[in-house]
This record gives structure tokens, sequence and C-alpha cells, in this order.
């Protein structure tokens, strides 16, 4: 069984007066004004043909803002479990119930049932929303990539070989300085 939306705030939610407790409190307020999104969560972490029986899950909300936590915060989900048990603005933020002990293999095996589609809705409503608040257009975008050993595999790199064209440029960009 799942319980989609957190409906009451625990009183022990708390965002520290910190600029990364202020942003995790506006990022919460937001997502209030969107329950739909915790919605398209909670269809996503429901399986086919599994009967709503047994011990509570995460809820979908808290499912939802962690995953946003991680993304957001660039974490892994080691980091993202310790981030929850340690930081009252990161378990006020996710909602967690207070009965509630993250483990790394289970945020990663909830988050990752969110559907590539689901994420594409959450981010087309961020956007529009920032675009209605006129924060951002979405004219640009940031691409982060991750280097695998698959992907190296047989290929060795020496540093020197990797840095020696960033210091040719520096050392030519100091020399037009002069």
């Amino acid at each position: 069984m799942r319980q989609e939306r957190t409906i009451q705030a625990s009183i022990f939610d708390l965002f520290a007066g910190h600029e990364i407790g202020r942003e995790l409190k506006s990022m919460s307020g937001w997502l209030d004004q969107h329950p739909a999104l915790a919605g398209l969560v909670a269809k996503d972490l429901r399986r086919l043909g599994v009967k709503e029986t047994g011990r509570h899950g995460l809820p979908a909300e808290s499912a939802l803002r962690c995953a946003l936590l991680k993304q957001h915060r660039q974490l892994s989900y080691e980091e993202l479990a310790f981030h929850l048990e340690d930081s009252a603005s990161f378990r006020a933020f996710a909602r967690l119930p207070l009965s509630w002990t993250q483990k790394k293999s289970v945020l990663h095996k909830t988050i990752g049932a969110i559907r590539a589609g689901t994420w594409e809705t959450i981010n087309r409503t961020v956007l529009a929303s920032a675009r209605s608040e006129r924060i951002e257009t979405g004219g640009v975008i940031r691409l982060d990539s991750t280097v695998t050993a698959a992907l190296t595999a047989g290929v060795q790199i020496s540093v020197d070989q990797c840095s020696r064209p960033l210091y040719q440029w520096g050392k030519a960009q100091h020399s037009y300085s002069k």
C-alpha cells in the first residue's frame, strides 16, 4: 500500500535559515502548488496486478521529493540516504514519515520506478512555471555526462595528455594579456 500525498505536514518540519534551507522551503512551496505531479509519480509506483496490501511504502510525494533532492543536489543514493537522516531541512523537504528510515537500496528502487514520461511532464511543468514567472525561458540547456569504465575499456589516457591542451590554452591566454 502506498499513500499518494502527505496531507498534513509535521510540526517538526523546520527548514534551516541557511541559503539551502530557504531554497528547499521555496521548492517545497512550489511542489505544494502542483499536487498533480505526486499523482503522476503514484501511478508509476503502483505495479499492475499487485494488490494494495501489506506494509506501507514510501508515499509518492516523498518519493518525488527525494528524487528532486537527489537530482538538484547531485547526490548518490548513499549520500541522499545520509542527508535525509542527518539534515532536518532535507527531511522536512522530503516529508518523510517519522518512522521511516531510509536505505539507499529502497531509495534507488523507488526513485528508479519513476518513468521517463513522468520526468518529462515534471520538467515541462517546471519550465512552464518558470516562464510564467519570468525566471527562465528554457532557451538554453545544460548537459552533464559521466564517463564510465565501459566507455574507456582498453584505453589508457594519462593526466598529462588530458591537461596539456588546457595548459597550452591557458599559457596562450596569459601571453596575450601581457
